[in-house]
C-alpha cells in the first residue's frame, strides 16, 4: 500500500511519519533543515572514461536535477552554480534546452560552451545534458549544414542550409503539431538524421556529456525496427568516443513503451519519464504516486545490453516533475487525462506551500526508491511553468536572494534528502 501525503499541519505530519514507519517506509528529514554547507555526496564513484558502469551511472542518476536553460541564460548562472555545488548535484538535466528557435542556435551553442566551462570549473565531475526534442520549425532553414555533417553520412558537401520540409513525415503526420510551422520530425528522413547528428555533435563539442532525445516514439513512426535511430545515435556516439570530455555520451528519452530495444540492444543508456502524479480529488491540491496510474514507467523499464556493454533486466531510469502546459480549468480537480488539479506536474508543484513541497519531495524520493529499485527521482531545479491565473512563468529551487528574487527555496529540501540518502 502506498501512503498518501497528508495536509501540512503538525498533527498530519506526525500521523504521516508514523504511518510510513509502520508500513516499513523510511522517512528522511521531514521538516528538518540541514546546515548551509556543501554536501559530501557519500564519496560516491563518478569516474569514467569511455563506457560507464552501472554503478557509476546510478551514482549520477541518484544526484540528478533538472536545470532547464542553465547554459543559455535562464536564471542567474553564478547562483545556480552555487546551489548545485551546495546540494551535491552531479547530473544536470536539460541544461541546454532549446525548444525550436533554431535561428538562435549557433549563438546559444557559443554561450553554452562558455557557461559550461564555468560549471565544470566548480566541479569537473558534473554531467551537463542537452536536448534534441520532438520539434523542428521553419527557422531551421536558417542554419547552415557543415561539411562534417555531410561527411558522416558519406554525402558530398554542399553549401546549403537545413530544410524543414525534408524533415517532416511524408504523409503529413504531426505537421504543424505544435503550432503552424512547428512540426514533429520523422527520424527516418535523411534530412532529419543529418540535423540530429549536427545537434548531437555540436552539443558534445560544447561540453555536454548527455543527450535527452525527448519523445522518441513520436518521431519513429517510420522506423519500427529502429534502424534509423540506431544509425544516427551510433554516429553521435562514435564522435563522442573521440571528442567528448570523458569519451562518452549518455543518451536517454521518454519511453512510454518502456524502452527502445533493437535485437537485444538498448538504444539508450538510461530511460526517463514523467512522474505521473495522481491528484486526490477529495483533498484539495493533494496528489500522490501510484503504480498503474496512467502510463507510469514503474516496473516497466525494458532491459537488454546497454551501449556501455553491460546487461540488465531493467534499465535504470529517471522520473522528473514534467511540464507540458495548463488545462482549461486550472486549479480544479477532475479535469481529466494526466492533469493534476488542472496543471501539469511542475506547475501543480509550484502552487504548493514550501513546507508541502519539501515534504512531498521526501515522499516522492522514498516512494520511487522503494517501489522500483531501478528508478530515481530527478529533482526540480529550474523549469518552465504555465499558470495564466497568477502569471507564474518559471520555477527556481534556489533560495530567494537579490540574485534570485523569485526563488522558491527548495534547495534545502533537496540537500537534506541527498545528504541522508546513501544512493
Amino acid at each position: 500500500m502506498f501512503k498518501q501525503l497528508p495536509s501540512l499541519n503538525s498533527r498530519s505530519l506526525v500521523r504521516f511519519a508514523a504511518a510510513c514507519l509502520a508500513s516499513g517506509c523510511m522517512v528522511i528529514g521531514l521538516g528538518v533543515g540541514a546546515a548551509d554547507s556543501e554536501v559530501n555526496p557519500n564519496s560516491a564513484d563518478y569516474n569514467f572514461k569511455g563506457p560507464v558502469s552501472r554503478k557509476v551511472l546510478e551514482n549520477y542518476l541518484s544526484r540528478a536535477i533538472t536545470m532547464e536553460g542553465l547554459l543559455h541564460g535562464r536564471g542567474n548562472l553564478d547562483d545556480n552554480v552555487r546551489m548545485l555545488k551546495s546540494i551535491g548535484a552531479k547530473f544536470i538535466g536539460r541544461s541546454l534546452c532549446l525548444w525550436g528557435g533554431e535561428s538562435g542556435l549557433l549563438n546559444n551553442l557559443q554561450r553554452a560552451k562558455q557557461d559550461g566551462l564555468k560549471v565544470h570549473a566548480t566541479d569537473p565531475e558534473i554531467i551537463l545534458q542537452a536536448c534534441i526534442f520532438e520539434i523542428v520549425t521553419t527557422q531551421v532553414d536558417q542554419v547552415p549544414v557543415p561539411d562534417w555533417a555531410f561527411a558522416a553520412f558519406g554525402l558530398p558537401a554542399k553549401k546549403r542550409n537545413f530544410r524543414y520540409q525534408d524533415m517532416l513525415y511524408p504523409n503529413g503526420r504531426f505537421k504543424d503539431h505544435w503550432q503552424p510551422g512547428q512540426s514533429v520530425p520523422d527520424v527516418s528522413r535523411s534530412e532529419t538524421k543529418l540535423y540530429f547528428y549536427f545537434l548531437g555533435v555540436s552539443f558534445v563539442d560544447a561540453g555536454c556529456e548527455a543527450l535527452h532525445l525527448g519523445q522518441t516514439e513520436l518521431m519513429n513512426g517510420n522506423d519500427t525496427n529502429l534502424d534509423h535511430y540506431s544509425q544516427v545515435l551510433g554516429l553521435i556516439r562514435s564522435h563522442a568516443t573521440r571528442h567528448a570530455r570523458r569519451h562518452w555520451v549518455l543518451c536517454d528519452s521518454h519511453v512510454p513503451s518502456g524502452g527502445l530495444l533493437r535485437e537485444g540492444q538498448l538504444l539508450m543508456d538510461f530511460h526517463s519519464f514523467p512522474l505521473r502524479i495522481m491528484e486526490v480529488p477529495d483533498k484539495p491540491q493533494e496528489a500522490i504516486l501510484k503504480v498503474g496510474f496512467s502510463d507510469g514507467i514503474y516496473g516497466r523499464s525494458k532491459g537488454g545490453t546497454t551501449p556501455s556493454g553491460w546487461k540488465c533486466e531493467h534499465l535504470p531510469y529517471l522520473v522528473e516533475i514534467d511540464n507540458w502546459g495548463v488545462s482549461t480549468r486550472p486549479g480544479e480537480a477532475r479535469t481529466g487525462s494526466i492533469w493534476i488539479w488542472g496543471y501539469d506536474e511542475i506547475t501543480w508543484f509550484a502552487h504548493q506551500t514550501q513546507q508541502y513541497r519539501s515534504n512531498w519531495l521526501h515522499y516522492a524520493w522514498n516512494w520511487v526508491r522503494q517501489t522500483d529499485s531501478n528508478g530515481y527521482l530527478q529533482m526540480p531545479g529550474s523549469r518552465t511553468l504555465r499558470s495564466p491565473k497568477d502569471n507564474l512563468r518559471w520555477y527556481y529551487a534556489n533560495k530567494s536572494s537579490p540574485s534570485v528574487p523569485d526563488g522558491f527555496g527548495d534547495e534545502e529540501a533537496i540537500r537534506t534528502i541527498w545528504a541522508t540518502s546513501p544512493e
